[in-house]
């Protein structure tokens, strides 16, 4: 076992190391190094206190390799009817869609999508990077694509792009919006892009309720330079790939 720094880490508590990625909590882990089944650079390890570098030893439980990391970082598809919190007493939240290999890092949504929402979701217990993104100084651009009631045109691409006056006295930052079509029948419905540098409450809604118009499906498909994969269904999660990381700034 490593007495010293190494890898990309410190030394840290056997027990600590493998139960932040799921190997069960302190208690079964000290049963587990009791009875053999802990080993380290192929050494078996009985007490479970001792300390290892996780990124330099070999460690195996069961006869399990360990491949230690300590963050996670998912894309998900968040669906509509689920909140994007950590917790909830009456409905779902993206947490609750997790998988356990995922769920035991304890991951958050970096920021929120309302829970009719859909779109885009980062989850990750990074949280310096989620600091990064979410800070209002790096003004990052997101993305969505919305369904509007109402005849979106040339006056309101000029007015997001001076920034409108939302219900609180509030003027936005210059936004940039794309219609994409209109459909015309008993009342004209428009499609169009819009990206944002910031994250107030509601703000693509209140943005069009600022012009007279009412936004009845909102999707967001990017976060910086990260894109939403459209291959993954909704409700679906997946981690990162290490170019997409690259993207966002992650250390990795």
């Amino acid at each position: 076992m490593s007495k010293t720094k190494g890898g990309q880490g410190r030394t840290q508590r056997l027990d600590k190391v493998l139960s932040h990625i799921g190997f069960g909590s302190r208690s079964e882990l000290r049963k587990l190094a009791k009875q053999g089944l802990i080993t380290v650079n192929g050494v078996v390890v009985k007490d479970s206190g001792a300390h290892v570098d996780p990124y330099a030893d070999k460690i195996e439980v069961a006869g399990e390799a360990v491949h230690y990391r300590e963050h996670i970082y998912l894309m998900m598809n968040k669906p509509p009817g689920v909140l994007s919190a950590t917790e909830d007493k009456r409905d779902r939240t993206v947490l609750d869609l997790l998988e356990e290999r995922y769920a035991v890092f304890e991951p958050f949504p970096v920021g929120r999508l309302d829970k009719d929402t859909v779109g885009l979701l980062l989850l990750t217990n990074d949280g310096k990077l989620a600091h990064e993104l979410l800070s209002p100084r790096k003004h990052v651009p997101k993305t969505y694509e919305a369904v509007v009631e109402g005849d979106v045109g040339p006056e309101d691409v000029a007015a997001f792009a001076e920034g409108v006056e939302l219900d609180d006295g509030y003027v936005t930052q210059p936004a940039q919006l794309v219609i994409l079509g209109r459909e015309r029948g008993k009342q004209v419905i428009s499609r169009i892009s819009l990206t944002i540098t910031e994250g107030k409450f509601h703000q693509v809604k209140r943005m069009f309720q600022a012009v007279g118009k009412k936004v009845v499906f909102l999707k967001r498909v990017s976060m910086g330079n990260l894109a939403l994969d459209e291959s993954l269904p909704e409700g679906a999660c997946r981690e990162l790939t290490e170019a997409e990381l690259t993207l966002l700034g992650a250390e990795i």
